[in-house]
């Protein structure tokens, strides 16, 4: 394990210093209208105030203030990255049996933040899977079933590409699909890996702390050049489809009728297309299976911490069936999508339908390696597969041989291949 100068029994080297909790997440201004809320009502019950900072570039603030050996308390962000934090010294071991509430959460979710040598370094908050969403009123336009597999899928994409779906009479203006090509944070691997699980391919194989690649054997090569049709063919994507250009206002704002992605995803479409005018649906079928990338959002306690009773205060507060409720019920973005509190139904808190979709669909759905640190591998996986889909022309089976190469190296450095 790697570690940094933040490790260590720091929380126990000083007393509370009086100061606010400091606590960080990875968030947008709706969503940090809904963290707001939920730091007002745990100060209310509790007296500890809190120092909230929302940022988009939560990575390279992190690593600052990590180099100055003065993390934040408590940090709220992706579970993906709880593996990497903790082999760098970032974040503190926690006790699940320390945890007031921890039996109200599901071993599912406790297994989810466990590395590979059995330490618990999160508390889970929240978790979702990512959905199909659909122009409605264009699929309804051209005549077409709501997909259900992948050729239905292409179809469709093909139809919103050159059929003027819109119906303003100008061809060339309305795109198949939406996708969020960025290397930025490895982001296109998580989009890609949907699709090439429902076609029966993989990053990687293997269990428990030991993985070798598997992205450059036959079922992922075949997954990954059923993907290259989109890039090839004329509007199928975006355009800057493999640059750091967000995907999401193509879909929001009515140029792009499909778009993989996440249900925190529902405020912004429902207030900029208009909840009638699109459709959540369950992943259309590959030749695999239906199954989908799950993401988890948990809480992490900052390793140079002097606060080690307000640290799992919090944590114990946003675990409870209230504060769950309240960070799906709140004013801005919902930042608890699926609970992780059993007691809690998100399709009665929301009283929303589409919310016992994203419940079923999340059944059939799950993680990038989470018990070692993949975030160099992800990053890897994310800048080839950009490079392989700018080149039409490119040897799928070639490049993915070389990226198993370089993934092989990197779990060995981790003492990680199997």
């Amino acid at each position: 394990m790697i570690t940094t100068a933040c490790s260590g029994d720091s929380a126990a080297q000083g007393e509370d210093d009086g100061q606010p909790l400091e606590v960080w997440s990875r968030s947008g201004p709706e969503a940090a209208q809904s963290y707001e809320a939920l730091f007002d009502k745990f100060t209310e019950e509790t007296g500890i105030e809190v120092e909230y900072l929302a940022t988009v570039e939560f990575e390279t603030q992190l690593q600052s203030r990590a180099a100055a050996k003065d993390l934040p308390d408590v940090m709220i962000y992706d579970q993906s990255s709880m593996a990497g934090y903790a082999d760098q010294g970032f974040v503190l071991p926690v006790d699940p049996e320390e945890i007031e509430g921890a039996e109200e959460l599901s071993s599912e979710s406790w297994d989810s933040v466990t590395v590979a040598d059995g330490t618990v370094y999160g508390v889970p908050f929240s978790r979702h899977t990512q959905m199909t969403f659909v122009n409605k009123e264009w699929r309804e336009e051209l005549g077409f079933d709501q997909p259900t597999d992948h050729d239905e899928l292409i179809e469709l994409a093909a139809a919103f590409a050159t059929e003027d779906p819109d119906g303003n009479g100008v061809e060339g203006d309305t795109y198949g699909m939406a996708v969020p090509g960025t290397t930025d944070r490895g982001f296109f691997t998580w989009w890609i890996a949907s699709y090439l699980w429902q076609r029966g391919g993989d990053f990687v194989e293997g269990s428990d702390g030991e993985y070798s690649a598997a992205i450059n054997n036959e079922e992922s090569v075949e997954a990954l050049e059923w993907v290259q049709q989109l890039f090839c063919e004329p509007n199928m994507v975006q355009p800057n489809a493999l640059s750091n250009a967000s995907a999401t206002p193509f879909f929001a704002e009515g140029q792009a009728g499909i778009y993989q992605t996440g249900p925190y995803a529902f405020s912004d479409f429902d207030n900029n297309l208009g909840k009638d005018t699109y459709e959540v649906l369950p992943a259309p079928s590959g030749p695999s299976s239906s199954t989908t990338l799950t993401e988890r959002t948990s809480i992490y306690f900052g390793a140079s911490t002097n606060k080690p009773d307000k640290q799992e205060a919090l944590a114990e507060f946003l675990i409870t069936e209230e504060a769950q409720e309240l960070g799906m019920d709140s004013p801005g973005q919902p930042v608890v999508r699926l609970p992780v509190h059993e007691s809690v139904s998100a399709a009665e808190v929301y009283d929303d339908e589409r919310w016992d979709l994203v419940e079923e669909q999340f059944q059939d759905s799950e993680l990038l390696p989470y018990d070692i640190d993949f975030t160099v591998s992800r990053q890897d996986i994310a800048e080839s597969l950009n490079s392989l889909y700018g080149d039409c022309n490119a040897d799928v089976q070639q490049q993915m041989d070389d990226l198993a190469d370089i993934i092989n190296e990197d779990l060995r450095s981790r003492d990680a291949l199997k």
